[in-house]
This record gives structure tokens, C-alpha cells and sequence, in this order.
């Protein structure tokens, strides 16, 4: 059985960051980069807010650049899904596509978690042409054009809130007769002039074309009425959903399924295990917050196994 001081599982800037700091400890870490290799960033275009790209830089590029430099200092970076662990002793087990299994001194998690979407065709066609699920990371595209957010909760009317500032219109599509979203956080959307409710609206289609990307959409009012509105962009802020499930019953996990680390620190419940990237972090999921704590992860990780 194939033995490994550092496994980690998931790409994306968590992994390949920890990848490049065990690296450079001369750990010798193993990297399986799981159903998406990179994360998420290789499901959107330009990438603007990352430091050291004053121009912004392409999604897969970055994520390119980040894996090259991770294998330039010695990381085994491996094609493949971890589909079962057990972490009920060290050397941990992983078990990678079924078949290939890996005993491991300490693990880093980070396989990161998946944008909710509505499930229409045409947004998944529009994915990264104007459908986005991040208003922080793709928002400064939409500077005084009209946009739409889907949601009701405080996700949804933080990130109406912010597209309000640069953008023209904010069409916040809500299938409910009320906001899910705390009191204040109401009260700044019905404060805010260029934001727009649709109170009881489901999206029935995204709309465009393949020069132009996101047009519109076309929704669908409970009472069966539609209605089309003109907008460039199309933001989905109902939820994440962490790729916890190989974890659960081992490791602990809040409410959400997001791993619960210390405060601090990328350690979990169990010694020997680190968790760094969106897989922990409900709140930021930012590419820069997920880099950041792949490093703490493999400084967390180099340190357990000097003592």
C-alpha cells in the first residue's frame, strides 16, 4: 500500500497553495485534484481581484499558474476523486476512484463547495457569459448595466446590495411573498433606489445569445403571469453546498455541512487533519481567503508533524 507523509485532496487555491508550502517543507505531499480540478474559478472567465494579476487573469489560467508552481517544487499532483476515507487512526486511509488506496500521516481538505443553481438549461449554457454565483468576484463586470440576483436570504440582499452601488438596476427575484434575509438587511434593500423586489417570481429562462451572453430572463409569477426583463448579468445567491460528504460521521461539520476548524488554526476534530478552502468557509469564498488558508493548513500540518 502506497504511503504519504502529506495527502491532499482538492484542487482550487486551498489545495494547490498547500500543495506549494508542504512542498517546500520538503513533505513530499501527495495531491489528488478530485471532480474539479482548480474549483470553482475554472467555471468563470476573468478573474480581476487576485493580487500579483494587475491586468486580471483567466480562471484556468490562474489556476494553472498555481498548480505549475506547486509542481515545480516536488508536489505529486494526481488525477482523481477520494470516494472513501477513514480516519479513525493514523495512518488515515483514503481510498482514490474506488480502487487506489493510500495510507496517509496527515490529510488536508480541501475539496471546496459547489454553488447552488436553479438547474435551467439555459443557465448552465450562460455559465460564466454572464450567470455567475459570485457578485464580489464578477460584479465590477456589470458597472452601470442592469442586473438580477436571484435569492431571498441575507446572501441574496448582501449581494443586491453591493451590485447596487455599480451597476445601473438590481432586479432581486424572490419566489416568496417576503424576505428570508434579518431586518436590517431588509431594510437596506427597500432603502437602496436601484434595487427592484420580485416578490412570488420564479425564472423560468435565462436569456441570450452566444456574442452577447445573458440578455435577459424571462419569469414566471405564481399566479402563472410572465414577464420578461432586460438585464447583462445574472447572479444566483441561493446557497453553497460544501463537499462534505465523504467527511460526515468523522469529521465534525456545522449546521451547513461546512467542517468546523479552531478558531484560528485549519485544525479539525481529528489530529492529523486540516481543512482549508471553501470546504470550511461559509462566510468569504474568496480565490485570495481559500489561497490564505491553504497555507495556514500546510504550516498547521508541517508543525503536527514535527512533534
Amino acid at each position: 500500500m502506497e504511503k504519504a507523509k502529506v495527502l491532499i485532496i482538492g484542487s482550487g487555491p486551498a489545495g494547490f497553495t498547500a500543495a506549494i508550502y508542504a512542498s517546500r517543507a520538503n513533505l513530499q505531499p501527495v495531491l489528488y485534484e478530485g471532480i474539479e480540478p482548480g474549483g470553482q474559478l475554472t467555471t468563470t472567465t476573468e478573474v480581476e481581484n487576485f493580487p500579483g494579476y494587475p491586468e486580471g487573469v483567466d480562471g484556468n489560467q490562474l489556476m494553472a499558474d498555481l498548480r505549475k508552481q506547486a509542481a515545480r517544487f516536488g508536489a505529486d499532483i494526481r488525477a482523481g476523486i477520494a470516494t472513501r476515507v477513514d480516519l479513525s487512526q493514523r495512518p488515515f486511509r483514503v481510498v482514490v476512484d474506488g480502487s487506489t488506496e493510500i495510507e496517509a500521516e496527515s490529510l488536508i481538505v480541501a475539496t471546496g463547495a459547489s454553488a447552488k443553481y436553479l438547474g435551467l438549461p439555459s443557465e448552465t449554457k450562460f455559465r460564466g457569459q454572464g450567470v455567475s454565483a459570485c457578485a464580489t468576484c464578477d460584479g465590477f463586470f456589470y458597472r452601470r448595466k442592469d442586473v438580477a440576483v436571484v435569492g431571498g436570504g441575507d446572501t441574496a440582499c448582501e449581494e443586491a446590495t453591493y451590485l447596487a452601488s455599480l451597476c445601473r438596476k438590481v432586479y432581486l427575484i424572490v419566489r416568496k411573498p417576503f424576505l428570508r434575509a434579518s431586518k436590517a438587511m431588509q431594510e437596506r434593500v427597500f432603502a437602496t433606489e436601484n434595487i427592484e423586489v420580485l416578490f412570488e417570481h420564479n425564472t423560468a429562462e435565462v436569456l441570450g445569445d452566444d456574442a452577447a451572453g445573458v440578455t435577459g430572463a424571462r419569469l414566471r409569477k405564481s399566479d402563472g403571469t410572465e414577464r420578461e426583463i432586460a438585464i447583462s448579468g445574472f447572479f444566483l445567491a441561493i446557497g453553497h453546498h460544501p463537499n462534505t460528504e465523504l467527511f460526515a460521521g468523522q469529521l465534525e461539520l456545522d449546521e451547513e455541512g461546512y467542517i468546523r476548524v479552531e478558531p484560528g488554526t485549519s485544525r479539525t476534530s481529528v489530529e492529523g487533519v486540516f481543512a482549508a478552502g471553501d470546504v470550511k468557509d461559509p462566510r468569504y469564498r474568496q480565490a485570495i481567503t481559500a489561497a490564505g488558508s491553504g497555507c495556514m493548513a500546510a504550516l498547521d500540518c508541517e508543525r503536527f508533524l514535527l512533534h
